[in-house]
């Protein structure tokens, strides 16, 4: 019988902010939302004569460009972090339950150095087993060849 697992309850304003990442990011992806931001650009540029180029005409693209990059940094940076998060998991259950060495389970939380390290012994042993590989079948060849040999 399965020990009955706790799952946390997420909080009203992670919930409210993982949905509004979710649709923000859904929604700055579409080709509308392009030809919109587009579209504000082109009558700012153009309603620059009317205004004589003026400190205050380029102030708000400015400053409009600086609060939108601002705001949607955070929601990019939280979409990216789920997403990942995610995929960790995913990754953690297919090396779980297949043929894979379960000790890379988590190795996400290691650091950078740790991380470098187990990468290199994992190229290490990768080069190894194509070694090992190829010299297999060198043998088979060569066995084959014999083979054939005392059938003759």
């Amino acid at each position: 019988m399965k020990a009955k697992e706790k799952t946390k309850e997420p909080s009203a304003v992670s919930k409210f902010f993982g949905d509004l990442a979710n649709k923000t990011s859904l929604a700055a992806g579409r080709a509308s939302t392009f030809i919109i931001a587009a579209g504000i650009v082109i009558i700012w540029a153009v309603s620059g004569p009317l205004f004589g180029f003026s400190d205050t005409w380029q102030l708000v693209i400015n400053t409009g460009t600086t609060i939108v990059t601002f705001l949607m940094v955070f929601l990019i940076q939280n979409s990216q972090n789920r997403d990942s998060a995610a995929i960790q998991v995913k990754l953690d259950e297919l090396i779980r339950v297949g043929a894979a060495r379960n000790s890379l389970v988590g190795i996400e939380h290691l650091t950078d150095d740790e991380i470098e390290d187990l990468r290199g012994k994992c190229e290490a042993r990768a080069r190894a087993e194509r070694s090992a590989d190829k010299s297999v079948d060198k043998t088979r060849k060569s066995a084959r060849r014999s083979a054939e040999k005392v059938a003759n």
